[in-house]
């Protein structure tokens, strides 16, 4: 885990780059305001939190109290520490499987409550992001847009379609990754796919039983009503962060560019979305090309944009690196299966 500490001054350079290319000085992100950072800052904290309760309340609605609400959230705030470490859309699931495991539960169970937080997760931003992009072609943003819409979309599709087909069909390692891993891994290799085959087959059999039920249906349209509201606190915090320095955006406009470089900052092209989130958001309020840096020159809003990502992802960082360590990775005694 420790190499993820490494990356973070990685995610630095886009910084530096745009404080060098457009002229931004340290004095300029400084002209925020305390106020308005600190609120930024909290706002953000708000939507991790409401994430943390959401993955606790799904957790204790499959499993019961066996373990405490409020760990259980914070175990969930800490996992986000793998999102914002590496180029990926996901990957805190990982790090709640894991936690769910080491207290007894079963992987199948792990991984089923792990996947109906992530698809609520997944769906709620995918259908803002949409949303986004929908507006910015209608705006004349046809670069952003087509990019905002390209990945949204995927994404989006592939977890919903996945989720509501494992219910239907038993999923298997493809043929092809199978004869790979038997080759090259032989008898461990072979090992290694039974169980990978064996795990999936039993997620699958829990979806088909949990998916339908009506118990299942509250649970999903409660998270996904949650997710929303905890996605509109991080377009919410662009908002108060723009306050500062005398950018004005209603609260609509400024959950929409947000989400919108949120899917841009999702491919899987640089550590945590940098430099590709910063960009996207400019580009989206501008209506203009991200890649294009002769026309983003000179643009006032750029302090607004690294301030808004210190707040919203360097102290987040920080934060949910500690409660991942504390909670998560912690060492716990061996309990009774679930």
């Amino acid at each position: 885990m420790n190499w993820r500490i490494v990356v973070i001054p990685i995610t630095l350079i886009p910084i530096l780059f745009i404080a060098l290319q457009f002229d931004i000085k340290i004095e300029d992100v400084f002209a925020i305001g305390i106020f308005p950072f600190v609120m930024a800052v909290i706002a953000m904290m708000i939507k991790l939190g409401l994430q943390g309760i959401k993955f606790a309340y799904i957790t204790q609605q499959y499993l019961g109290k066996f373990d405490s609400f409020w760990k259980l959230t914070g175990v969930r705030v800490g996992s986000e520490f793998i999102k914002f470490t590496t180029p990926m859309f996901v990957g805190a699931e990982f790090i709640v499987i894991y936690y769910l495991h080491k207290k007894g539960v079963s992987p199948s169970k792990s991984t089923w409550i792990a996947i109906m937080d992530i698809v609520t997760e997944v769906f709620a931003a995918g259908l803002l992001s949409i949303m986004a992009g929908i507006l910015a072609l209608m705006h004349g943003a046809y670069v952003v847009g087509v990019i905002i819409l390209g990945t949204s979309i995927f994404v989006t599709t592939l977890w919903m379609a996945l989720f509501f087909l494992s219910s239907k069909r038993i999923f298997q390692l493809p043929r092809v990754i199978s004869i790979l891993v038997e080759k090259f891994g032989k008898e461990k290799g072979k090992n290694l796919v039974s169980k990978t085959n064996s795990w999936m087959e039993e997620v699958c059999v829990m979806s088909k039983k949990n998916l339908r039920t009506n118990e299942s249906k509250k649970i999903f349209t409660i998270t996904f009503f949650i997710s929303l509201v905890s996605w509109s606190f991080y377009g919410i915090s662009f908002m108060i962060i723009a306050f500062g320095t005398g950018y004005v955006i209603g609260i609509f406009d400024s959950i929409m560019a947000v989400m919108g470089a949120n899917a841009i900052g999702n491919l899987p092209i640089t550590v945590g979305g940098s430099g590709l989130a910063e960009f996207g958001i400019v580009a989206y309020l501008n209506n203009q090309n991200p890649f294009d840096l002769q026309i983003l020159e000179g643009n006032a809003i750029w302090n607004t944009v690294i301030g808004w990502r210190i707040a919203t992802y360097y102290i987040p960082i920080a934060v949910t690196w500690i409660l991942l360590v504390k909670l998560a990775l912690s060492r716990y005694r061996n309990s009774d299966s679930t």
